[in-house]
């Protein structure tokens, strides 16, 4: 709080207080006072004093787990570490920034942060490699791309690469380290891939006898629990675990629920250390400050993704190949007569070779829409119904480890309507939440 004060002879002394605060829950007394306040009447001096107390709710900052530098320091103290991170990978310089959904290629522009890389090197932590998750170490590659070892240009640490032909640390990459520190903000939705990273990340880890560090941060959409359950027949990248698509988790609750749950396998558990945010509910709204990855560059394509995602799966796209990925969709095969929404993807930063790249796409813009706290399949199921050829609207094996389910297709290619699905969803969403209940850090 700052108090600016100035006093005015024989008229009023005003104090105002100035505040800026973000994230949730705490009071500041709020003073304004009028002291020596002189009324003449009568050729009489009235001296008049009073003081107004105002309680104001004023909500604490939200304290990610990388900025609690006390927590973690000492557990790094001469080790040799291992980073597993990405663009997000950062420890905020103000407790209370403005939220920025920042673009990596200009991340050297914004002045808010400092990555995690570069404080704890600075603080002499002997930092011996990082791992780098789908997207890469500086968040560049697109979508599906291999993720190529190599060398990080500004730190010279050598960069392993978790996303390509060897997704799970080797025992040799593990060689010599004696902690991984884990710090990705993660979305919240089953195949955004860095859960599946945390998986095999935790699983050689145990194998190895290495002790991991989590610096927890907010899920943004961590306000609800929806979608199909993967059935285990389908795990793959995409999906590893028997989970709804959104699971409403924090990357520290998850690592809970894969530690408790047994999903490591051969009765394996991880030591993992979370170091919890501060300040934070699941119904705690949270912008991103950082793009998490390149095609969800804003707050309304990370709401929307869980329920455009299933796109990726059939000729539809959802965006990429232009500035507004996953808040539009759209396809040549849906028709001029009845979608007056038209976009042309083009390559660019996050999508080199987008679906349709150069064609006419007609759809729908919802950039407006309400923010969602369920999956909408609303869209996915009008665009099969418009769709010029349905037999070409599935990419089956596609749709299928997206949805973790053979029967979202046979659903819609049946006619059943969003209702009718979202009713066989219902019994695996209340069995997840008493699951997951266990493992909840936040209320």
């Amino acid at each position: 709080m700052v108090f600016i004060r100035n006093a005015f002879k024989n008229t009023f002394l005003f104090v105002f207080i100035i505040f800026i605060s973000c994230g949730n829950g705490t009071k500041i007394i709020s003073q304004t006072s009028s002291t020596d306040t002189k009324t003449i009447e009568d050729e009489k001096s009235v001296i008049t004093e009073s003081v107004i107390q105002d309680s104001i709710d004023v909500p604490k900052p939200i304290i990610i787990g990388a900025n609690q530098t006390e927590l973690y320091l000492p557990l790094l103290e001469g080790k040799k570490v291992a980073i597993v991170g990405n663009q997000t990978s950062v420890i905020f310089k103000y407790p209370n920034i403005t939220p920025l959904i920042e673009d990596p290629i200009q991340s050297s522009s914004f002045k808010q942060h400092t990555h995690l890389v570069d404080s704890l090197l600075s603080r002499d932590v002997k930092i011996k490699k990082v791992f780098a998750p789908e997207h890469g170490f500086r968040g560049k590659a697109d979508a599906g791309e291999l993720v190529a070892d190599g060398k990080d240009i500004k730190t010279g640490l050598p960069i392993t690469s978790l996303y390509g032909k060897n997704k799970k640390p080797s025992k040799g990459s593990l060689s010599g380290i004696d902690i991984v520190v884990f710090d990705i903000q993660d979305v919240g939705v089953r195949f955004y891939t860095y859960i599946s990273t945390l998986h095999y990340v935790m699983q050689s880890c145990s194998e190895n006898n290495i002790p991991v560090i989590i610096l927890d941060r907010p899920n943004p959409n961590g306000h609800y629990i929806d979608g199909p359950t993967l059935k285990k027949e389908h795990s793959s990248f995409v999906g590893v675990h028997p989970i709804p698509l959104v699971h409403g988790m924090t990357i520290g609750e998850y690592a809970q629920m894969i530690n408790g749950e047994g999903w490591l396998g051969n009765n394996l558990k991880c030591k993992i250390t979370v170091i919890p945010i501060k300040n934070y509910t699941h119904n705690t709204p949270y912008s991103l400050p950082i793009r998490p990855s390149p095609n969800l560059p804003n707050d309304k394509a990370i709401n929307l993704y869980p329920s455009l995602g299933f796109f990726e799966g059939t000729t539809i796209s959802a965006g990429r190949g232009t500035e507004m990925q996953f808040q539009i969709f759209g396809s040549p095969d849906l028709t001029v007569e009845k979608y007056d929404f038209v976009y042309v993807p083009q390559p660019n930063f996050g999508a080199k070779y987008p679906k349709h790249q150069g064609e006419p796409c007609y759809g729908k813009d919802l950039t407006k829409v309400e923010n969602l706290d369920r999956v909408n399949l609303e869209w996915l199921i009008e665009a099969y119904n418009n769709s010029k050829d349905k037999k070409r609207f599935f990419n089956t094996k596609s749709f299928t480890i997206h949805a973790g389910t053979e029967q979202l297709q046979k659903q819609i290619e049946q006619g059943f309507t969003f209702r009718e699905i979202r009713k066989t969803w219902l019994a695996d969403l209340e069995n997840f939440k008493k699951t997951r209940a266990q493992y909840l850090l936040y209320p």
